[in-house]
């Protein structure tokens, strides 16, 4: 669903590497600095990624307005992206990425919660579509503690910077660029492709159609923890693509507090964040009370929405990582700009291949169960549709996913493979399902 999110900047305590691969096997961002055609002062990295997906019939008692289609089908999606950085001054530096999306989820990316393909924005488009993801400004301030290197990536010039440190972006660019992230599941272009892998499913953070916000964000680094806080603006409607001036009143706020550290020669990471949404939203609640139950929009008003999350990975092996994902949300207002999940935990492991002689290749397996607050699922089941659901009547089970993937690496920025999820109860209908996705993904760093 979203443009690559970029990874967490490597601590002074080194990240841990992908399991099991030699420091000379690690592939990393590919990308340019320095005067390399460009001139001394920009950061120049680029991806391309493609991801055909497709699922054969599955049974369906019935279906409505924003089911998963039952009938076999097949869809892709391509996307391409430059990710342009200028220095400005010490400390200073100005980042604009370009991007190009192209194609449709499965079913027009309805009827599934943790939706199967991370690149499948929910508008879709037959034809390239340009977006500006990304224009913002980097502000570091460095207050002491030793010095730390830094790697280049869509977000931060590589080079050398205090480890305690005040960093502060402020322009457009998506909240999960700098919230929720996860050593071995937050990027889909490259890791675990559902969304409710790579994101905490109940986190409804702000983005517009296409997954971008304008805010702010400021982090306080230190050796072994990072507080991050952010503010974004939040869409004039649900999955909207013009976002709400009314500041006052329509904005996302996010706190979150993570903490590294090794235990046994093994590093690991654990986060913490709560967040508070003000928007003009639906509620749940008062679509029951009225007398067309099914349409929430004709209840819009100014409300808040509040949730809390936490993500952790851990080494535990050589070659095996681990992690796990939980989120909550209180379930009174519509889901507005994310996906249809009011709780969801997620766990799962990410294997190097260097046991079968493949250092630098990757298998991931997880799985995830979603659910609803009793206000969501019973506006559900009086026939209402929502942001990706709505089968016109809902007999509710938890939705259960399972991903399996495997990335080959044959050399330096390609990767490719194939990606296979099982949903059970897709949309939380029992009487629906279950249903197989198969999909092969590609993706190129140059």
């Amino acid at each position: 669903m979203k443009a690559q999110a970029p990874r967490e900047p490597p601590q002074t305590e080194a990240a841990p590497p992908q399991p099991g691969t030699d420091e000379t096997a690690q592939i990393e961002a590919g990308g340019l600095q320095g005067d390399m055609g460009w001139g001394p002062g920009w950061s120049v990295l680029t991806q391309a990624t493609f991801i055909e997906q497709f699922h054969y019939a599955f049974p369906s008692a019935y279906e409505g307005q924003n089911s998963f289609g039952s009938e076999a089908e097949a869809e892709h999606t391509f996307s391409f992206s430059l990710f342009l950085g200028r220095r400005l001054w010490e400390g200073g530096e100005l980042f604009f990425d370009p991007e190009f999306f192209q194609g449709y989820g499965l079913s027009r990316t309805l009827g599934i919660a943790g939706f199967p393909n991370g690149e499948a924005v929910k508008a879709g488009f037959a034809n390239l579509h340009y977006n500006t993801s990304r224009l913002f400004i980097r502000e570091a301030f460095g207050f002491g503690g030793g010095k730390e290197t830094l790697e280049a990536d869509p977000r931060q010039f590589a080079g050398e910077e205090d480890v305690d440190r005040l960093v502060l972006s402020v322009g457009k660019f998506s909240a999960n660029d700098f919230f929720d992230d996860n050593d071995y599941s937050h990027d889909p272009r490259t890791q675990f492709m559902n969304w409710a892998l790579w994101e905490s499913a109940a986190w409804d953070y702000p983005a517009d159609i296409v997954g971008f916000s304008d805010g702010a964000v400021a982090e306080w680094n230190t050796r072994s923890s990072t507080w991050h806080y952010g503010i974004f603006m939040e869409p004039t409607e649900s999955n909207g693509a013009r976002e709400d001036y009314h500041l006052g009143k329509a904005h996302g706020q996010i706190l979150q507090f993570d903490r590294r550290y090794i235990v046994g020669g093994r590093s690991g990471t654990t986060r913490w964040f709560a967040y508070w949404n003000q928007a003009h939203m639906g509620s749940y609640a008062v679509a029951a009370q009225q007398q067309d139950p099914e349409d929430i929009i004709l209840t819009r008003s100014y409300r808040s929405k509040v949730g809390l999350g936490s993500s952790w990975n851990q080494e535990l092996t050589e070659s095996i990582g681990a992690f796990l994902r939980a989120s909550w949300d209180d379930g009174r207002t519509e889901s507005f700009t994310f996906t249809e999940v009011d709780r969801s935990v997620a766990g799962g492991l990410s294997i190097a291949g260097k046991s079968w002689r493949r250092p630098a290749d990757t298998a991931g397996i997880a799985a995830v169960v979603n659910g609803l607050s009793a206000n969501q699922r019973h506006y559900l089941e009086e026939g209402g549709t929502g942001l990706i659901l709505g089968d016109g009547a809902l007999s509710y089970s938890p939705e259960e996913i399972l991903e399996a993937y495997y990335e080959f690496r044959p050399w330096h920025g390609l990767e490719f493979g194939p990606d296979f999820q099982y949903v059970r109860n897709p949309g939380y209908n029992s009487v629906r399902g279950p249903v197989s996705v198969y999909a092969v993904r590609a993706h190129v760093e140059f």
